[in-house]
């Protein structure tokens, strides 16, 4: 990433949802996992959900991305209820053999300040979850006003994620 990309985010540390248990001082924490189902074909399928944008069009929110697949420097704008506008670049990518998904970070516009990841990953035992990271802070007028129910919504938006994904993964069809 380019020196002029990274002043474009809303937060000096870009990249950080790589360590799950980092939050930079002032913001808060956001750690949501889900179990998906197990075996290869369930992570090959919630793997290419995830970085497809199919996961997040399923949950009937409103994307516009700049490419077909997650990967540095795409952007990304998510759009709630029709009204409310969340600009993103994409800061990191994994495609490893049990390993896979993407993070992305606020831009100038975005409600909240901070950074999120989507990462589905298979343990050992051939499980396969789905791990939804971030660290935010209010950054719009009616974010602020919100304040513990804002992140009561996040809290549902990610577990969210996981039920879709996990429809997605398992059944191949519609979200619940």
């Amino acid at each position: 990433m380019s020196s002029k990309d990274s002043q474009d985010f809303t937060y000096a540390d870009v990249g950080a949802t790589r360590d799950q248990g980092f939050c930079p001082p002032g913001f808060h924490s956001m750690n949501v996992r889900t179990r998906l189902g197990e075996g290869e074909e369930v992570f090959r399928r919630a793997s290419e959900a995830v970085l497809t944008w199919e996961m997040h069009r399923s949950m009937g929110v409103g994307l516009d991305a700049s490419a077909e697949r997650a990967a540095p420097g795409v952007d990304v704008t998510v759009t709630l209820a029709g009204m409310i506008k969340a600009p993103c670049r994409v800061v990191w990518t994994v495609e490893e053999p049990r390993r896979a998904g993407w993070a992305y970070g606020t831009l100038p516009g975005h409600p909240e300040t901070g950074e999120e990841s989507f990462v589905v990953d298979r343990t050992g035992d051939g499980t396969v979850w789905l791990t939804v990271n971030a660290f935010s802070r209010a950054a719009k007028w009616y974010a602020k006003a919100g304040g513990p129910a804002t992140r009561g919504f996040q809290h549902a938006y990610a577990r969210r994620c996981g039920t879709v994904l996990r429809n997605l993964a398992t059944q191949g069809g519609e979200p619940a």
